[in-house]
């Protein structure tokens, strides 16, 4: 894997990154420095657009769905502020209608959980209109579902039958696949 060089960055390297998620936030922003950007962090809604009123940066990398809120609301205000600010949106709950209001609120690109460092930093990076070239190494479908269906389990308080009902599949073929090793 080749990073980006830092010379891409340019002058202005601050970076916002808003996510409720304390480890993959400090994960996050601790590969985001080794990159060469100087990363401030935010675990809320207000949190985020108070750092982006007061010192609006040149890149965010922002979560879609927040304890305190949407994540489009930090959007809206770095958009504000700063216009030449990119914005990367982050979520787990990837669907068009979400990607389509990430992109209306001002966001540069939309990247589904779990995205790497290098998946944000090619996607902050990659010129206006231009796609980011494409993950070095995806994640297979069968890891995808599986940690769309972890996820969901963990959202519904690990209980197996709401879980169940919420992905529409029988609760015992639920319990046979969390029963299973992750896929790799």
């Amino acid at each position: 894997m080749t990073d980006q060089p830092l010379l891409d960055i340019g002058p202005d390297n601050s970076l916002l990154l808003v996510d409720d998620d304390e480890a993959f936030l400090r994960r996050l922003a601790k590969a985001m420095e080794k990159r060469g950007f100087s990363v401030e962090t935010a675990e809320s809604v207000a949190a985020g657009r108070a750092i982006a009123t007061a010192r609006p940066p040149a890149y965010a990398v922002v979560d879609l769905r927040l304890e305190d809120g949407n994540g489009l609301d930090v959007v809206e205000v770095l958009q504000e502020k700063r216009e030449d600010c990119r914005v990367v949106i982050l979520t787990g709950y990837g669907a068009i209608a979400t990607a389509v209001a990430a992109v209306k609120a001002g966001a540069t690109d939309y990247l589904a959980k779990p995205a790497d460092a290098q998946d944000v930093v090619n996607a902050l990076l990659s010129p206006s209109g231009e796609l980011p070239p494409p993950p070095e190494n995806p994640m297979s479908a069968d890891r995808v579902r599986w940690e769309h269906i972890q996820r969901i389990y963990e959202l519904c308080d690990r209980n197996v039958s709401e879980t169940a009902r919420r992905l529409n599949m029988h609760r015992r073929t639920l319990q046979r696949i969390l029963a299973k090793r992750s896929p790799r």
